[in-house]
């Protein structure tokens, strides 16, 4: 038997708090960028990276979750600079399948009251 990646243990975790959501169903992950990447209701919400779990919020909704022990910006990669978006939650927060789930709620009302990105003007010939 071998023992669940971290990644894997993440997931399993986002998965948990989607479906105390009642939304297991409207979760999609993929591998991408070298960890997984998580939509919700087709938006983004979450990146499971080696450095935590890591959730697209609000900047609204950031501070708090910055105060809590544990909690900071992701960086993507060596160098890169601290996300604008994506807060890493802290260990013991990701394993609360209630209070997790709370936080994915507020990741998924700011996708969703976001705004889509402007399309480039096309040329007409």
């Amino acid at each position: 038997m071998s023992v669940p990646t971290t990644l894997d243990v993440m997931r399993g975790e986002l998965e948990d708090a989607a479906a105390h959501l009642g939304k297991l169903h409207d979760l999609r992950i993929k591998p991408m960028f070298g960890g997984l990447m998580a939509w919700l209701d087709e938006k983004p919400c979450a990146w499971l990276t080696p450095a935590g779990l890591a959730l697209k919020l609000a900047p609204a909704d950031q501070p708090a979750l910055l105060q809590l022990a544990g909690a900071s910006r992701l960086i993507a990669k060596p160098g890169a600079a601290p996300s604008r978006h994506y807060i890493v939650l802290p260990a013991p927060l990701s394993r609360d399948t209630v209070q997790l789930a709370g936080w994915l709620a507020k990741s998924a009302r700011a996708a969703a009251s976001s705004r889509p990105a402007a399309s480039s003007p096309r040329r007409h010939r």
